[in-house]
């Protein structure tokens, strides 16, 4: 089979797509013929060594997947082979077939394509896992979301209007913050023109916001940290500018305010029975479509490199998805 491999920890630029032995399936495991595979920020950090999972050399980068189950181990029950999946496998995903263990494993609802299916869980899974869990986000409030024109920042944005919550999105350009606005934001913020402490500051009258949704890090956060309100909740999300902010501990005191950590993948491995109803949740608000991911940009399997290249260089709107059209039935 053909995959994409990490041969050397490095840029993008390092991977090459290679012919390789296809996968054998484990007593409970399943392997998946891929037919597409989404494109996250962690697959960024694991090529160059710098995530929390660390899979040895060779490897195919990409965690999240949607095809066919071809072959299933001796131990697996309540899955068959030609069904429909999708699948958080970590890494191995940027390849035609994938060996994932079952219980990161998850039937496919009729009516929702593999696209969809392999561009949804990593994003909308991490920001509703943000907002319900640890924000405890309420109706009525209001959250800022930086970098809302990305992946899980857009997902934020959607997520937070349904839970009722009032939106200001920010993003570095007016293209960026149209898109926010079609998902739901009600006030945008350019926070490459405009002062984000200041703006924060005019949108709510001096209150502050509630939740603050940081995916990014770097210089805008101590901003963000500052227009909190009483009470209030900062999401640690991720560092997709590369700088992990040295945050002024005295604001927490004097706001009164929590500095929370977001960790999806680890709430889904200790905590397999809520997050599986997360799952199932924005399952359901897919089929009755309250939610609808927005894919910025399709890739074929070779072309996997360029859509990393792509997602450092902030270029994608949303969400890209690698799409292996020879195993799309």
């Amino acid at each position: 089979m053909k995959a994409v491999l990490c041969t050397q920890f490095g840029l993008p630029d390092t991977l090459q797509v290679h012919e390789v032995a296809n996968p054998v399936v484990g007593p409970k495991q399943v392997v998946i013929s891929v037919a597409a595979c989404g494109v996250n920020f962690p697959d960024v950090l694991i090529i160059q060594n710098k995530y929390q999972f660390k899979p040895q050399l060779p490897f195919s980068p990409g965690g999240e997947v949607a095809g066919i189950i071809s072959e299933i181990g001796h131990e697996v029950e309540g899955l068959a082979v030609g069904q429909s999946v999708l699948a958080l496998c970590g890494w191995g995903g940027f390849a035609e077939q994938v060996a994932v263990d079952v219980d990161r494993v998850f039937p496919l609802p009729e009516g929702i394509s593999p696209e969809v299916a392999a561009t949804t869980l990593y994003t909308y899974g991490t920001s509703y896992h943000a907002l319900k869990d640890r924000a405890q986000l309420q109706a009525g409030e209001t959250l800022l979301v930086l970098g809302a024109a990305g992946g899980v920042g857009l997902a934020a944005v959607e997520l937070g209007t349904l839970m009722g919550a009032r939106v200001i999105a920010a993003a570095s350009t007016e293209e960026k913050l149209a898109l926010c606005r079609e998902k739901g934001a009600v006030e945008t913020i350019n926070y490459e023109t405009e002062d984000l402490k200041t703006r924060i500051k005019e949108l709510t009258g001096g209150r502050g916001v509630d939740v603050v949704y940081d995916p990014v890090g770097g210089k805008f956060s101590d901003a963000a940290l500052r227009g909190m309100a009483w009470k209030g909740r900062y999401l640690v999300v991720g560092f997709a500018n590369g700088e992990i902010p040295q945050l002024p501990m005295n604001l927490p005191l004097l706001k009164g305010c929590s500095v929370v950590g977001v960790f999806w993948g680890q709430f889904a491995k200790l905590e397999p029975k809520a997050s599986l109803q997360n799952t199932r949740q924005l399952l359901a608000w897919i089929q009755e479509g309250k939610i609808r991911q927005h894919v910025g940009k399709r890739y074929t399997l070779a072309e996997a490199p360029q859509a990393l290249q792509d997602l450092m260089d902030r270029k994608m709107l949303g969400k890209g998805v690698v799409l292996l059209v020879a195993s799309i039935k």
